[in-house]
């Protein structure tokens, strides 16, 4: 999450507004947002998944009206809703198909139950699409003509962003950039999709913790077992701090999760050519505010430099992405605006 979210006030906002909604397993975010990618409200619902998707529907449907009254304006005001939601999903159809962290919503057609229950029409998207084109509408990528976010945090999401086109591929997975193959061996680490090989499986906050583990248990010396003793949970966090204190596993673990990222980086650059390659998530070892997060950027750009063809580090810019966690609701508003002007035009 950015260190301070700013607001406009209704007067202030260039019309027309829409409202982003970003889901995630544990909460929903909801943002209105003007057609600057300006925000004037926020607010955030526990998900709460075992009640089920219908139940969500209701209540982010109830959501958005409550936004659009802390935002200062009428519903009319509102020309369109933003739908941002995990994969797998039919992102033509509106359709939730099998979200590993929305347990039993398997094929529920999100899209139209919030439209309903909004009274607004709804345009539904992949959350790391709608994350990067956040960054690529108002974030680190303004300005640039292309770009790729990988968002990391439990698993590894990708987006992809050239000229004003979100990458979706003709099935809804295009840009599922988490899950190419790393590693071919039979013994390759197993990623949470059920396969092995996978960035995700090397470099995602869950890998970090299963290697510490596995070194530990191999016998490893490292202060992280002394505070795993004394009660701490092993978490990307606790490596970021031994290693910011100098453990050398803790080191060792983040430069090595630099190294992954930067082959994934190097597969994206050498395919898709963007101007820029964003990190983003909960996972960036303190970010660009921090000493380590510095150290860990410059060894991505140090191993891309060393695998990259000739001439591709130079003009790709490696940055830290700046929305934070508001990344999801500006980009799903974002990409409702397109939306919105795509049918203004016909």
């Amino acid at each position: 999450m950015p260190p301070m979210r700013h607001f406009i006030t209704a007067e202030e906002a260039k019309p027309p507004l829409f409202v982003g909604i970003d889901l995630g397993g544990t909460n929903i975010k909801f943002g209105a947002v003007d057609d600057l990618g300006r925000s004037l409200a926020w607010l955030s619902i526990p998900t709460e998944v075992q009640r089920g998707p219908e139940d969500a529907a209701v209540r982010m449907g109830a959501a958005v009206r409550e936004v659009v009254a802390k935002a200062g304006v009428k519903p009319s005001a509102i020309a369109r809703v933003g739908f941002g939601s995990a994969g797998p999903a039919n992102i033509p159809g509106g359709i939730i198909t099998n979200a590993a962290n929305l347990k039993g919503w398997n094929n529920f057609p999100i899209r139209d139950r919030v439209s309903y229950h909004s009274g607004l029409p709804v345009t539904f998207e992949n959350d790391a699409n709608a994350a990067a084109y956040g960054e690529f509408w108002i974030g680190s990528a303004h300005g640039f003509r292309s770009m790729v976010l990988l968002t990391l945090g439990t698993g590894i999401g990708v987006g992809i962003v050239i000229g004003d086109v979100v990458v979706r591929g003709e099935n809804s997975c295009g840009g599922e950039s988490g899950h190419m193959v790393i590693d071919f061996h039979d013994n390759a680490r197993p990623c949470g999709c059920g396969h092995r090989g996978h960035l995700e499986a090397y470099a995602s906050a869950t890998a970090v913790i299963q290697r510490t583990a596995e070194a530990l248990a191999g016998g490893r010396r490292s202060t992280l077992a002394d505070e795993i003793a004394a009660g701490e949970e092993l978490t990307p966090k606790l490596v970021a701090i031994e290693a910011a204190a100098g453990d050398e596993l803790s080191l060792e673990m983040v430069f090595e999760t630099a190294r992954y990222i930067a082959i994934g980086a190097v597969s994206l650059m050498h395919m898709i050519g963007p101007e820029g390659v964003f990190l983003g998530g909960a996972m960036t070892f303190g970010g660009p505010q921090s000493a380590l997060g510095c150290r860990f950027l410059a060894t991505i750009r140090q191993e891309v430099r060393r695998l990259a063809l000739p001439g591709f580090a130079d003009r790709t810019a490696i940055e830290f992405a700046t929305l934070g966690g508001d990344a999801g609701y500006i980009g799903a508003a974002g990409v409702a605006r397109l939306e919105h002007m795509q049918q203004a035009r016909k």
